[in-house]
């Protein structure tokens, strides 16, 4: 696995970025598609309808005002297709959410990229609330050529790593694996506050000794 800072981001290959709930991975799609349309370049915008966190059809960053169009595909559509039929092929393309994919759908990006010499850019979450790695994300970390992690820290500073499911002010650890929520349902919490079930660590302060 190689893990880089961003750059190259041009060069036609597979990446991924990857980080956990509110490390601005989606106000990063969303600048990236900017950077490429000011270059005259024609962007295929894609996302997994199965995420229903904002109005169909478009993608909505925490970062107020970052916002674009973008095409939803479900769990049974063929990228490659998609590509093929979409804006005369693309100069790239950039999913957003890229964790609900399916392996085969990931492998079509692979194959888009490689075959038909365009970047593909890719942004999601790496594990789910169980700490266990999305189907697409798993495929992505097996067979992308670029794999970026955007660290976030957490308030006991620590890197947050566990996208952690809670209700009532408790973690929760059961349950079916998608369920789309947002900070009413979700935290990003370390390891260790996670398997400890606490929701609101506070760093803690080292006395200065004389």
């Amino acid at each position: 696995m190689k893990i880089i800072v961003v750059g190259g981001i041009f060069e036609p290959k597979l990446y991924f970025t990857y980080g956990t709930m509110g490390s601005s991975k989606t106000a990063q799609a969303l600048m990236l598609r900017f950077s490429f349309i000011e270059k005259d370049q024609k962007v295929l915008f894609l996302k997994p309808s199965v995420d229903t966190s904002n109005d169909e059809g478009i993608v909505k960053s925490r970062v107020e005002g970052l916002e674009a169009p973008v095409l939803m595909f479900s769990a049974q559509d063929n990228l490659l297709k998609l590509y093929k039929s979409e804006l005369k092929y693309s100069d790239c393309v950039i999913i957003d959410e890229v964790n609900f994919a399916s392996e085969q759908q990931i492998n079509e990006l692979k194959y888009i990229a490689e075959e038909m010499d365009i970047p593909v850019h890719t942004f999601g979450l790496g594990t789910n609330f169980q700490t266990k790695l999305f189907e697409g994300s798993k495929r992505l970390f097996e067979i992308a050529d670029t794999i970026i992690e955007i660290k976030s820290p957490y308030h006991c500073g620590k890197k947050t790593i566990v996208n952690a499911r809670y209700k009532d002010g408790k973690i929760i650890k059961e349950g079916k694996n998608i369920f789309i929520g947002g900070n009413d349902q979700y935290k990003s919490l370390c390891y260790s506050c996670w398997q400890k079930g606490i929701l609101n660590g506070k760093k803690k302060r080292t006395k200065n000794k004389d």
